[in-house]
């Protein structure tokens, strides 16, 4: 049967049959039409076929973890929405998580209007709101061709990273708060309860540092960040 295009499809991957199905329900009567996938390599096909609008992603599966799975899609160009659902609850492991690609982290249990949250919020990311080249000082960033670099060296930036870009080269020497930062950035309308903004400001900082490159990314405490060249 073809799906409804009206209904956002979310790709939802985890080993545990308990946990597809309770989840699967919730998500189909909060509007979402759900793809199941019981593993990693399973997933990767789906992604491929489906073309989901967002992927719920366990970690701790036998054929393939969840880790690998963000890694093959991110390696194959697909910047698809991925919410990490896990029950490894430690720092590290969020941080190993965002870094290897996901948009968002999500520890279980979980309660299913915090998931469904999560999910419009990815799903509100807006494009660039210009596509013209911005500068400031020796950074440029050109968001038709996913382009940005310092100084001529191309920064290699995620599709998280490029947009925070975007954003502080939009507003050189104005302080930038987390709430907008989530908000611009990633969809948030509401305090996500975690320091992803500073995380990624942090891998953002450090690509943009390399090379002897002089801090531009400075940190308002207590506030957010602004960009001063």
């Amino acid at each position: 049967m073809a799906e409804d295009a009206s209904r956002p499809v979310v790709l939802l991957v985890d080993d545990d049959p308990g946990i597809r199905r309770t989840l699967a329900i919730g998500l189909e009567l909060e509007g979402f039409a759900v793809v199941p996938a019981s593993g990693g390599r399973a997933a990767l096909e789906a992604a491929a076929s489906v073309r989901p609008a967002a992927i719920l992603l366990d970690l701790t599966m036998p054929d393939l973890d969840g880790l690998e799975v963000l890694a093959r899609l991110r390696a194959g160009g697909d910047d698809v929405p991925v919410c990490v659902l896990s029950a490894r609850d430690d720092v590290d492991d969020r941080v190993l998580g965002l870094q290897a690609g996901a948009d968002d982290y999500v520890v279980k249990p979980f309660a299913l209007e915090e998931v469904v949250a999560r999910l419009h919020a990815l799903l509100r990311r807006r494009p660039p709101a210009a596509q013209q080249v911005v500068s400031a000082g020796d950074i440029a960033l050109d968001p038709a061709t996913h382009e940005a670099t310092r100084d001529g060296r191309d920064l290699e930036l995620t599709q998280r990273e490029f947009a925070l870009l975007h954003l502080f080269l939009r507003h050189p020497g104005e302080v930038i708060d987390r709430a907008r930062l989530h908000e611009d950035v990633w969809g948030y309308t509401f305090d996500p309860g975690t320091n992803i903004a500073d995380v990624f400001v942090g891998y953002l900082r450090r690509k943009l540092e390399a090379d002897g490159g002089s801090r531009v990314l400075h940190t308002v405490r207590g506030v957010g960040f602004i960009l001063r060249v």
